[in-house]
């Protein structure tokens, strides 16, 4: 377990310490070094930038060490409390996350970045009211943002506002039509308002954008079973999991949007044989 480095250690390592007195000088203040806060600076500017090559190679423990300290360092500097909370995002310290995102807020309120990260870690939280006021707020400043168009069609989907989520998502296809995940949770949406045909189009599209996916290879897979065409049901979906081992948990499905109706399909169809044993397998 990594020991989180104190301030004072901070400012050892940047050349800075305290004399003690003299046991026996009574008459005599103790001298202290006067703080370098430019080198001190420099220090937190270097600890961020570590912390951001640490969380590019997915070693988040450490970099959020190197950002703690940076923070501590810089103050004031919304950059590195943005990369703070983005970090403990990372491990999944969503109240973390929030409070050290809105110290960047309250440093930059016009940030589009920190309110689409503000988003995020509410929408993760489970708060989705607050996730679609953050999301909507950012894109009033950064209205051609497809990622977060996306993030805020998620939000509405699991407020239930199948429409406006819709509409969301449509609009991110338009900046960026090449977008399958947006693709992708249209279909989503519309199986659960039970509009089977137009949801496997949608997925039929994504897979002709991201041919390797196997979200959307899934998904049809499950339709497919669910209207009593094994066959392609089986044809389609072994593979898929065989990709990617994950989507073989119905905890994963959930966590990517996949509706009550949807998994409910999605369970009868891990119920036949050749598909228990493939996930046994995996």
């Amino acid at each position: 377990m990594l020991t989180r480095i104190s301030l004072f250690s901070a400012l050892a390592a940047v050349g800075l310490g305290i004399m003690a007195p003299p046991v026996n000088a009574q008459a005599l203040l103790p001298y202290v070094l006067p703080l370098d806060y430019e080198r001190l600076e420099e220090q937190g500017l270097i600890l961020a930038q570590d912390a951001a090559q640490l969380a590019q190679l997915q070693q988040y423990d450490l970099a959020l060490a190197q950002a703690q300290l940076a923070s501590q360092l810089l103050p004031d500097n919304a950059a590195i409390w943005g990369l703070l909370g983005t970090l403990y995002l990372q491990v999944e310290d969503f109240d973390a996350s929030i409070e050290a995102l809105s110290r960047a807020q309250v440093l930059e309120s016009d940030n589009s970045a920190v309110l689409f990260a503000l988003g995020t870690a509410h929408f993760r939280k489970g708060d989705y009211q607050k996730a679609s006021d953050f999301l909507e707020n950012g894109l009033s400043l950064e209205p051609d943002n497809a990622g977060a168009l996306f993030d805020l069609g998620n939000t509405y989907f699991k407020l239930n506002q199948f429409e406006t989520a819709i509409a969301q998502y449509q609009k991110s296809i338009e900046l960026d039509p090449e977008f399958w995940p947006s693709v992708n949770n249209i279909g989503l949406v519309q199986y659960e308002q039970g509009e089977v045909d137009a949801a496997i189009s949608r997925w039929q599209e994504s897979l002709a954008i991201a041919p390797m996916e196997p979200e959307p290879e899934l998904a049809i897979a499950v339709a497919e079973f669910a209207r009593g065409n094994e066959a392609k049901a089986l044809e389609l979906g072994i593979p898929a999991l065989e990709k990617d081992s994950r989507y073989a948990e119905i905890q994963f499905l959930i966590d990517n949007l996949w509706g009550p109706q949807l998994i409910a399909d999605t369970e009868a169809f891990f119920e036949h044989p050749e598909v228990r044993a493939i996930r046994i397998q995996l």
